[in-house]
């Protein structure tokens, strides 16, 4: 929203509209997570953190934050740094930009439904900024990045007052624009386990437009052969901005996993998606047509991971 007019100081009766440009803050360059659990607990909801700064200096530019004191945590050891084992997984620095991700060769190579979901934030130079770590605190409904942690089982790795701790990406949202972090803790780290052999992956988002937008819905679809499964295989689901965060569908999951794999199946396993989904009417979109759109994008995202499946089998 834009920032409110305000009466002049020297004459009540003058409204003064804002200019553009930031409200005065202090900037800290943390050179240790100690240092910034003790900024957090002193200045409280006066201090905010600065990764990417695409989310946090457009809200103060508008007037919607006004902190006293803006904590830059890229240069914490490991903040930017991205590395793979073949054993353990992917570990990327919650202030990695989501370029810097996606051009990465682990990333490319055994993580391409991550890549493919940080391609559909905003534009390609903001994306040289924003980082998945800030995507996901900002715990927005919307956020491209979170239906792929979540089918790809992330977790995230917190820093605060009492040490480590490891929170499953799925417990991690708590509302529209609310996460479980805790007063003095940030999120330091994102892991992605090895995904299942043989998996294949797939993000579609609808927005208003090509690119740049806000999804009105975004679905993640993972799949994998499974020989404990009766269908052979097991699907993950998960959709964004249908919900107040975003959701897995274990209703459709289950119909995948029980029932022979075919085109009835997948177009029961739709349906289960679609209602899962409480979305809301917005200016990007009615309830109604979420609902709607949850169905048909689940039922491509299916589609096209099906065919992955049976290509790579």
């Amino acid at each position: 929203m834009p920032m409110p007019a305000a009466l002049d100081r020297e004459n009540p009766s003058v409204l003064v509209m804002p200019g553009p440009g930031l409200p005065a803050f202090d900037y800290v360059r943390a050179s240790k997570p100690d240092e910034v659990c003790d900024l957090l607990l002193q200045h409280g909801d006066n201090a905010r953190l600065l990764m990417g700064g695409t989310d946090i200096l457009v809200l103060m530019r508008d007037g919607v934050l006004a902190p006293k004191i803006l904590i830059d945590v890229k240069h914490l050891p490991g903040m930017t740094t991205i590395s793979f084992d073949p054993a353990g997984g992917l570990r990327l620095g919650a202030a990695v930009s989501m370029n810097t991700m996606t051009a990465h060769p682990a990333v490319k190579q055994h993580y391409p439904l991550l890549a493919e979901a940080a391609q559909a934030v905003a534009s390609y130079q903001l994306r040289t900024r924003a980082t998945m770590g800030g995507n996901l605190c900002n715990a927005s409904p919307a956020a491209d990045t979170a239906p792929a942690a979540l089918v790809l089982n992330a977790r995230c790795v917190t820093w605060g007052p009492d040490g480590e701790r490891i929170i499953p990406v799925g417990a991690f949202f708590r509302g529209p624009k609310q996460n479980v972090l805790m007063p003095g803790e940030f999120l330091a780290f994102i892991d992605v386990p090895i995904p299942p052999p043989g998996w294949v992956g797939r993000y579609i988002k609808l927005g208003r437009n090509a690119g740049g937008d806000l999804a009105i819905v975004g679905v993640a679809v993972l799949g994998y052969p499974d020989a404990n499964a009766a269908s052979g295989c097991r699907f993950r689901i998960a959709l964004a901005s249908v919900a107040p965060t975003p959701i897995r569908v274990p209703e459709a999951e289950a119909i995948l996993a029980n029932m022979p794999i075919t085109g009835e199946t997948l177009e029961r396993a739709a349906p289960a998606a679609q209602a899962a989904a409480r979305p809301i009417d917005d200016l990007r979109g009615s309830a109604r047509y979420r609902k709607a759109m949850t169905r048909n994008l689940t039922r491509r995202a299916l589609d096209d991971v099906w065919a992955g499946l049976r290509k790579e089998g």
